[in-house]
């Protein structure tokens, strides 16, 4: 597994692992737009192909997970800890107290490994993801105490 801290010139394979993971991806485009932002950084897991990514941003002594994603084939091999261990140790670096993301309520693998982590629960949000013909689907709200000792 080969994580790096990703470009605006990694967009395409983000983008592809991203489609992979997401039934509504993000494109090129959104991830090159993201990736001028404001304390955003963003991760990439490849060898061959794209396997996972992860963009997150920390602005104000906060940050957020924008979107983590890893491709089916790649799943229960470690990329999805590789990817949040490499932001909560960016996020700590961009001087964040806190790192906060949002989760499928019905995703029990993801809640599972962000409780291992660190991060608790600290809301819900009542129809948060578009589902399309399926309805709506709620998120948790999920926070890491990123003052508390590091993992």
């Amino acid at each position: 597994m080969r994580l790096s801290l990703a470009t605006p010139a990694d967009a395409p394979a983000m983008a592809s692992a991203h489609a992979q993971a997401f039934d509504r991806p993000w494109d090129e485009m959104d991830f090159e737009d993201l990736l001028d932002g404001e304390g955003v950084f963003a991760f990439l897991v490849a060898d061959e192909d794209p396997a996972g990514v992860l963009v997150c941003r920390a602005v104000a002594g906060e940050a957020e997970i924008l979107t983590v994603g890893v491709a089916p084939w790649a799943r229960r091999r470690g990329v999805a800890r590789a990817l949040m261990t490499a932001a909560i140790g960016a996020a700590r670096a961009a001087g964040a107290a806190d790192l906060f993301l949002e989760v499928d309520v019905d995703n029990a693998p993801a809640v599972t490994l962000y409780e291992a982590l660190g991060f608790r629960r600290s809301g819900l949000r009542k129809g948060y993801y578009d589902r399309g013909p399926n309805g709506r689907a709620d998120a948790l709200v999920m926070r890491l105490d990123l003052t508390a000792s590091a993992l």
